[in-house]
């Protein structure tokens, strides 16, 4: 089954990273956006990000532009946005398409990993959640309106396991 180690992209700031530097993490990959009114959720992925990242836990989040055009900045405005704004410390990704033609590799196999309601593909909106284990299989997907602070118990599980 192919994992999320087989991918890479792009940082905010332009470097190629491959997903393997993550190996061996429990992952929560989520499309981000900064002028959407899921954005506040920032700070709960944030505060995961602090409580379980000591643990082998990580956020990554990957700015989205494709749902009503709330996140128009460049990469620049994205990181600022996020560090003043919500302190974010975990890794920000370059813009990213998550649906369509031009979708991101990376989100193309989330998506068919963990389908969402009856089976569809698409992502609805900013800040779906993907739940990926150490092994880099993704386990869980979770719908915009799910709060961050509610992933605890899924993350506390996976990190248990070997």
């Amino acid at each position: 089954m192919t994992s999320v180690y087989e991918y890479s992209a792009k940082t905010i700031d332009g470097r190629e990273v491959s997903m393997a530097d993550f190996e061996g993490k429990v992952l929560l990959i989520v499309n981000t956006a900064s002028k959407c009114g899921f954005t506040p959720q920032y700070q709960g992925l944030e505060a995961l990000h602090r409580k379980y990242g000591p643990n082998g836990f990580a956020v990554l989040g990957f700015p989205c532009n494709q749902f009503g055009n709330q996140e128009p900045g460049d990469a620049t405005e994205i990181a600022n946005f996020c560090k003043l704004t919500y302190d974010v410390d975990f890794p920000l990704f370059a813009k990213v398409d998550v649906n369509g033609d031009t979708a991101h590799p990376l989100f193309q196999m989330l998506k068919k990993q963990a389908p969402g309601l009856l089976g569809s593909e698409a992502i609805k909106w900013n800040f779906t959640k993907f739940l990926v284990d150490k092994h880099g299989q993704v386990q869980e997907r979770f719908a915009p309106a799910t709060r961050p602070e509610a992933l605890g118990s899924q993350i506390e599980k996976l990190l248990a396991k070997a």
